[in-house]
C-alpha cells in the first residue's frame, strides 16, 4: 500500500475500513458478500465502498455468476519494496 493510498484510508470512517479490510483478506466480493462477512448493514456497505472508490483505492467490477451483482476488490496500486521496509523498521543490533 503506497503512502498516499494509506493517508486517504486514514480519513475514512470506520466502516470504510474495515470494509477495505475485509477485501484485503478475503480478495474480491459482492456487496452481498462484504455484508455476511463485515457483518455491516447492506446500506452501510454500500456507503463505505461509494467512499473507498471515491479515493480509487476499490474497483467493481462485473460478478459474472450473476450479473445482477458487482465485484469489488482492492485496486493493486505500485509494488512496494518490502525488504527495504522491513530494514528501515528492525533497528540494528547496536543501537541501543
Amino acid at each position: 500500500m503506497s503512502d498516499s493510498t494509506a493517508e486517504g484510508i486514514a480519513d475514512l470512517p470506520p466502516s470504510a475500513k474495515l470494509v477495505y479490510k475485509v477485501l484485503e483478506y478475503n480478495g474480491p466480493l459482492t456487496q452481498k458478500g462484504i455484508v455476511e462477512e463485515s457483518m455491516l448493514s447492506a446500506r452501510t456497505v454500500r456507503y463505505a465502498l461509494e467512499r473507498l472508490e471515491a479515493i480509487a483505492v476499490v474497483d467493481e467490477d462485473v460478478y459474472f455468476a450473476d450479473a445482477r451483482q458487482n465485484l469489488y476488490e482492492i485496486v493493486d496500486g505500485p509494488s512496494v519494496d518490502t525488504e527495504s521496509d522491513a530494514e528501515e523498521a528492525t533497528p540494528a543490533v547496536g543501537d541501543d
